[in-house]
């Protein structure tokens, strides 16, 4: 129980100083039908995480499939701004991500 619990804490720390360097904007258009991809983007990332958490055996493929859609949806946009960082900095970032979910998802952490 408690290596679930620090590996969710790596996981939260690690989305979270990814996720501070990465915006995702919007602009305000005239046409309805330009929002699509970002409307679709979210609506897709959001069902695919919940298929994901809550029906993984019965919807598990649709649920990557809808994230991977949701995250092409949002480079197609072109709304995606990507801060400069330093490479230690992101890779602290990811170590902790990928390390977080180990733990959570194995229990253990194998070098």
């Amino acid at each position: 129980m408690l290596t679930k619990l620090i590996g969710l804490i790596l996981l939260i720390v690690g989305v979270y100083f990814v996720g501070q360097n990465i915006i995702f904007t919007t602009q305000v258009s005239r046409y309805w039908w330009s929002d699509l991809s970002a409307a679709g983007s979210v609506l897709a990332i959001t069902s695919g995480i919940i298929s994901l958490l809550f029906f993984r055996r019965f919807m598990g493929d649709l649920g990557w499939g809808l994230v991977v859609l949701g995250i092409l949806l949002i480079f197609v946009s072109g709304k995606v701004v990507l801060l400069p960082t330093s490479l230690w900095y992101f890779f602290l970032s990811f170590v902790s991500l990928i390390s977080g979910f180990k733990l959570i998802s194995t229990g253990r952490l194998d070098f």
